[in-house]
């Protein structure tokens, strides 16, 4: 269990940061970025679950939350062959389950004729500011991953999130506005 007493530790005043087996990297380094863009998806996954009404959706997001905290731990634990008993990983089947919400999301929606543009309702509309937020995050775990390998799971998580995102906007949309769709060359 995570206990904090102090929140300031002065451990990174030189630009490190801790890893969970107590080694030091720089905070610029490729990983302190996928850190970061992981804990910034999850904080506009946070300003979504806000304007959202209670509901299964809302609940699937509050539990994703959680869970990109267990990515975070995951991607501060160095990946090796044999993980530890007591590492904290994203395993396959998280990956299984927002799998499952895609298709249970988008089994109502009508198959796509266009691009769709971001917009919409504004639970829509933030879903898919949170979206673009994961596919940056995807980005910088995918430039981690070449500098230090990371865990596939982990990987495949966030790609997978940032597509239920996707779907989630459209299904928001579909009981309100309607998707609104992007038209070539409109503004000619």
């Amino acid at each position: 269990m995570v206990k904090l007493n102090r929140i300031y530790t002065r451990t990174g005043d030189a630009g490190t940061s801790g890893l969970v087996d107590g080694s030091r990297i720089s905070k610029s380094a490729p990983l302190m970025a996928a850190i970061g863009d992981v804990d910034e998806a999850n904080s506009v996954l946070g300003v979504v679950v806000v304007q959202m009404a209670a509901g299964a959706q809302r609940e699937l997001l509050l539990r994703i939350q959680n869970e990109l905290f267990d990515l975070g731990a995951d991607l501060a634990t160095p990946w090796g062959p044999e993980p530890g008993a007591h590492d904290l990983r994203v395993t396959e089947g998280q990956v299984e389950r927002l799998e499952e919400a895609i298709d249970r999301a988008n089994d109502d929606l009508d198959p796509l004729t266009s691009f769709v543009l971001p917009g919409g309702d504004p639970v829509a509309a933030a879903l898919h500011v949170a979206r673009a937020v994961v596919r940056r995050a995807e980005r910088s775990m995918v430039a981690a991953n070449e500098a230090a390998p990371l865990n596939p799971a982990a990987l495949m998580y966030i790609n997978r999130l940032s597509d239920l995102l996707f779907v989630l906007s459209r299904h928001v949309n579909k009981m309100a506005t309607g998707d609104v769709l992007w038209v070539p060359g409109a503004s000619r």
